[in-house]
């Protein structure tokens, strides 16, 4: 008879085999208790071991699955990066997971490796990384599978003419309802289809409809990807299709540079219609939210495909639903704003940046990535295309068509035989100003609403008044917490600081003397909107900012107004500049296009020239010519006039010219390290101290060809209430200016005067603030 058991020596296992008369005893080697090498969303820039839950063997274990562990006093969700057998930390104090959340990593190996890169790049903690890569309720630990839903449908066989609803209308319009729907109707979208549960029962009880219980999901992948035929592309457009086509079997990067109405936008449809027909996902990023509906809008009428939309205005559980379509390779083409290029993608094949130039795609808090910067990483990795296009190419993006590192394929003509509108710089040096529109802009406002066009009013500064001023002793209208002025808000009796939020009301008479003579001064959209309803009575005036959008639809309900066509001013800040089309606005008036030549930023001209040319392209854009009427005080500034009768590329090349003199990027590289306190003088002092250890790294490491510049108060020194600093690092090469920031960093973080303030590292930094 065999028999075997075990017993239990320091560092082992004994077996013991009998078998009568004999027993053999064999040493078996104790396997190490897994260590877990976790990722948890805290800024301490290191991971952290636990042991494995109890119950979970090695083999279950992989790098990108989330546990729930302890954390001090509270629990947490965070992301496996490795399993080793050795720890730093002693093993009886090592404290187990509490559980495994998940079967396989809901993050795919693809975008786990992009995380790595990002960490490491933007020297930011790896566990906020991958849980900015997660959806919110990922991060909470929700399962990461699409949830059970009930679907209508009509049953196998079903027909409107069977006898038993002949005299049940209801039930019948219920049934041609769901016939519509083959792929059936989820039960939470009935009411939205004026679908009653109680004819849907009845039909149920006859077997004529059908109910099944499945994963929520966008719904099947189609045989013919086209709802509508493909628009001709003309030589040009023609050019660029097919250069791209022609790298779609590896990582290639190309810049799409055509002038406001092209038709890039049709350039991005034919490829995404290629890489659907390859068996291919397509991601489209998406500067703004606002453009999300118009975007999904015009995709939907041309593609009979699963389309996500992510964005930060969609909600958590509709976000996820999004978010597991597109990894599980249930939606074709994924459409978002720059979060939405975390996206996972079963089958990645394409990566549209569309108006790659806008500022938007740069994160501002946290994990501050550029999500095109990121993008030609990803494309890089999955080896798959990318496409930047945009009208007023950023110059880095320029500089790195002009020197190989992408095609550069360009659109010169508008698309359809629009010819580009023509620009006209008037000067208002000596003209008054009614709540900032002169007399010839007035009279030319009033031509083109007479000719039944439509007429765009950009001015950059919302509210009614940028200020409001006593007359009698001066005083004017400054935020408590800031070192700004607060802006009139008109329409609600209030004063507000466009920079930390806070509100007071407008005073009935002056704070300081007392005196009632109390004065807006300068003019926001508010004020312009207000004049213009005066001055042209007969003729609608929207707003389109900020404030007039925060309702919900109210965006869409604006240009639906807009798309009737009939004559109309519409007045709004930049968010009408970014890729909307209004083929019926033949006048483009900018107000105030002098704010961009003064400031002290070295990308504040180039943001202008985008700004004024994207603006200006929403002009004659169909049948009819456009005019551009530029406001301005310095007519004859070289850059206005350079942009204006050169184009923006005579711009950007001189302004490349420019930068390279200087040593500025993209002919050199930036990290910006920030700080902030409640007290004067803390954040510079900390700054000090960090800019002496990276003298002394720099020394040590024998590095060249970094500069410190600062520490210098923000341009804007107090924000909210607190006081801010910063230190630039500029160096003439990215390898040694990373290696300098690894290091440095590691100081930084066991400074005590660190602890006194709040200070964050931007690297590849677009604002200097």
């Amino acid at each position: 008879m065999l028999t075997a058991r075990l017993l239990s020596r320091a560092g082992s296992l004994l077996q013991v085999i009998c078998h009568a008369p004999y027993c053999l005893l064999i040493e078996i080697p104790r396997v190490p208790d897994a260590i877990l090498r976790l990722a948890l969303p805290s800024p301490l820039r290191r991971l952290f071991d636990y042991r494995a839950p109890a119950g979970v063997l090695r083999t279950q274990l992989h790098p990108g699955m989330r546990l729930r562990v302890p954390f001090g006093r509270r629990e947490m969700i965070g992301i496996l990066v490795e399993v080793t057998n050795t720890s730093e930390v002693p093993a009886e104090k090592l404290k187990p997971a509490l559980a495994l959340l998940d079967a396989t990593p809901p993050l795919p190996q693809a975008l786990f490796k992009l995380c790595l890169w990002t960490s490491q790049y933007y020297q930011h903690s790896l566990g906020d990384t991958l849980s900015w890569a997660l959806p919110v309720l990922l991060r909470q630990g929700e399962l990461a599978e699409a949830r059970q839903e009930r679907f209508w449908s009509a049953a196998p066989g079903a027909s409107l003419d069977d006898p038993r609803i002949a005299r049940a209308p209801r039930q019948r319009e219920a049934l041609a309802t769901l016939a519509q729907h083959p792929h059936g109707v989820a039960h939470q979208l009935l009411s939205k289809l004026m679908l009653s549960k109680d004819s849907l029962d009845l039909l149920l009880a006859k077997d004529l409809v059908q109910v099944e219980i499945r994963r929520h999901a966008p719904g099947a992948r189609h045989e013919h990807w086209l709802a509508q035929p493909e628009l001709p592309l003309n030589p040009e457009q023609r050019a660029a299709y097919e250069a791209i086509r022609a790298g779609f079997d590896s990582y290639h990067a190309f810049l799409l540079a055509g002038v406001t109405g092209s038709g890039k936008t049709e350039v991005y449809l034919q490829l995404i219609r290629e890489t659907l027909e390859a068996g291919k996902q397509a991601l489209v990023l998406i500067p703004e939210i606002n453009l999300g509906p118009q975007t999904l809008a015009r995709f939907e009428q041309r593609f009979n495909a699963r389309i996500a939309l992510i964005h930060s205005a969609v909600n958590d559980r509709e976000r996820l639903e999004a978010w597991l379509a597109a990894r599980d390779g249930e939606a074709d083409i994924i459409i978002g704003t720059r979060s939405a290029l975390f996206t996972p993608m079963k089958n990645p094949g394409l990566i549209i940046i569309d108006e790659e130039h806008d500022g938007s795609y740069k994160q501002q808090e946290g994990l501050r990535y550029h999500a095109r910067d990121l993008a030609l990483v990803r494309a890089r990795q999955e080896n798959i295309p990318i496409v930047l296009g945009s009208a007023t190419p950023s110059l880095e993006s320029l500089h790195n068509a002009y020197t190989g590192r992408y095609g550069l394929l360009r659109l010169n003509e508008r698309a359809g035989g629009a010819k580009q509108p023509r620009f006209l710089r008037l000067d208002v040096k000596s003209r008054p100003l009614d709540s900032g529109i002169s007399g010839p802009m007035q009279q030319a406002i009033g031509q083109t609403l007479a000719a039944g066009q439509q007429v765009l009013v950009f001015l950059n500064r919302r509210g009614f008044a940028p200020t409001l001023l006593c007359h009698d002793c001066g005083w004017m209208s400054e935020c408590q917490r800031c070192d700004a002025r607060m802006t009139v808000h008109q329409r609600h009796g209030e004063l507000r600081c466009h920079h930390c939020g806070y509100v007071e009301r407008v005073p009935r008479q002056c704070p300081k003397c007392n005196k009632v003579d109390l004065r807006p001064v300068g003019a926001g959209t508010e004020r312009a909107e207000e004049r213009l309803a005066i001055l042209f009575p007969d003729y609608p005036v929207l707003r389109v900012d900020r404030d007039s959008t925060s309702r919900k639809d109210a965006m869409n309900q604006l240009f639906a107004t807009i798309q009737k066509g009939q004559p109309c001013i519409l007045i709004g800040t930049q968010m009408l500049a970014k890729g909307h089309h209004f083929p019926r606005v033949t006048l483009v008036s900018i107000l105030d296009a002098d704010g961009g030549l003064f400031s002290g930023d070295f990308r504040a001209s180039e943001r202008m020239a985008q700004l004024i040319v994207q603006v200006a392209g929403r002009a004659g854009r169909a049948e009819e010519p456009g005019k551009v009427i530029i406001q301005t005080h310095l007519a004859d500034h070289p850059l206005l006039v350079q942009l204006t009768e050169q184009g923006y590329f005579a711009f950007a090349e001189q302004a490349l010219s420019e930068r390279r003199a200087a040593g500025l990027p993209p002919f050199a590289h930036l990290a910006l390290l920030r700080a902030e306190a409640h007290k004067p003088g803390q954040a510079e002092g900390f700054l000090d101290e960090a800019c002496s250890e990276a003298e002394r790294l720099l020394g040590e490491q024998n590095l060249t060809g970094i500069e410190l510049l600062g520490p210098v108060p923000a341009p804007m020194e107090r924000r909210a209430g607190r006081y801010r600093a910063q230190l630039l690092v500029q160096a003439t090469a990215r390898a040694p200016l990373h290696r300098l920031l690894a290091s440095w960093l590691l100081v930084l973080e066991q400074m005590p005067s660190g602890r006194a303030v709040r200070w964050s590292l931007d690297v590849d930094p677009v604002d200097l603030y």
